[in-house]
Formats: structure tokens, C-alpha cells, sequence
């Protein structure tokens, strides 16, 4: 069985509309992920911000109250039939126990044993790696294994597969690998 490495943030769940939403509020701001051509965050926020525009993720409640995109949920649970499916993400200060919470409430049949905390998400075991952060895909590809963006302006610029959601990730993985995975339940 293929192992599949699904990234949390801006991938199963929407953290930017709420990152956005409580910087705007505080700096009178206009900041959207459709603005942001590339990850360093910092460069599309207002001087008087700048990196503290990242301190928004050590808030508590933050990570706990992310929706989760449409369709995320149940192509998961679909998918988990015919992949083992670990999910992969970095994390800040309070945020681990979070994000285990948030698990547990929308993905219990992954559940929160099969999740994995790293910045090297190169170095973790798998064929397959969903991602939106420039870094972790190119490292992941470098490692010769295959990657698929879920697509941002600012993860244009590199070369992979790319999907702008789940229904269509899902659809790619069946091309893909759909007649070679049908009976591994």
C-alpha cells in the first residue's frame, strides 16, 4: 500500500483566510493569499509589521478553529481505503496540541497517531507528498519521490504537479495510481 504525506495547513485545512483576516484587522490592511507570489510572508505586509506578522500563528485557538476546504474531509476518508495516510506539518509553540485536537474533531479515521510533526518533511517516509510550501515540495522531488502542490501564487514558480483542490487531487491520484491500488483495502 502506497503512503500518502498530507500536508495540514493551506492544504487539508484554510489557515490563510483567518492569518489574513486577524492582520487586517490590526493593520487596516488588505492582505490575501491571492497577493502573495512568493512564501516569505513578511514582504507583502505593511513596515510596521513585518515578522510579526508570523507572531499571529502562536495565538491560541488559531489552529483549532480552522475550517477544513471543501471536499478535504471526505476525499480523505475515501482515500483512506487504498493509502496509508500520514499527515505532515510544522508547527509553533502551542499549536502541536491543536492541531491533534483538530485531528481528532474532523479526521478520526486517520487519527492523531498518524501524525507527524517536521520541517524535514524530505526525511519522512512515503511516495507521495501533498504540499503548498515551496521548500518541502522541491526537497521532497529532490529525494526522487513524487510531490503535488495545492496551488498558491506563491508556489507557482516550481515545476510539479499542481491541483487547486481536493476533487482534483483526488481525480490524479486515479489516473495515477487508481488501477494498481483498487484492491489494496
Amino acid at each position: 500500500m502506497r503512503t500518502l504525506l498530507i500536508d495540514m495547513d493551506s492544504v487539508i485545512c484554510d489557515l490563510m483566510t483567518e492569518w489574513h483576516r486577524r492582520y487586517n484587522a490590526d493593520y487596516d490592511d488588505d492582505l490575501s493569499v491571492a497577493k502573495l507570489h512568493c512564501w516569505q510572508t513578511e514582504k507583502y505586509v505593511k513596515p510596521e509589521c513585518g515578522t510579526k506578522v508570523y507572531d499571529y500563528l502562536d495565538e491560541p485557538g488559531l489552529f483549532l478553529n480552522l475550517p477544513p476546504f471543501p471536499d478535504a474531509v471526505d476525499v480523505l476518508e475515501r482515500l483512506k481505503k487504498n493509502y496509508d495516510i500520514l499527515l505532515v506539518t510544522s508547527s509553533r509553540t502551542h499549536a502541536y496540541t491543536e492541531k491533534e485536537q483538530w485531528v481528532e474533531k474532523y479526521l478520526p479515521f486517520v487519527g492523531k497517531h498518524n501524525l507527524i510533526f517536521a520541517h524535514r518533511k524530505d526525511m519522512i517516509c512515503g511516495d507521495l507528498l501533498f504540499d503548498d510550501a515551496p521548500h518541502n515540495l522541491l526537497a521532497f522531488q529532490g529525494s526522487g519521490r513524487e510531490v503535488v502542490a495545492m496551488d498558491y501564487p506563491y508556489n507557482r514558480d516550481i515545476d510539479v504537479p499542481r491541483v487547486s483542490s481536493w476533487l482534483e487531487f483526488e481525480a490524479l491520484l486515479l489516473r495515477k495510481w487508481g488501477e494498481r491500488d483498487e484492491g489494496n483495502n
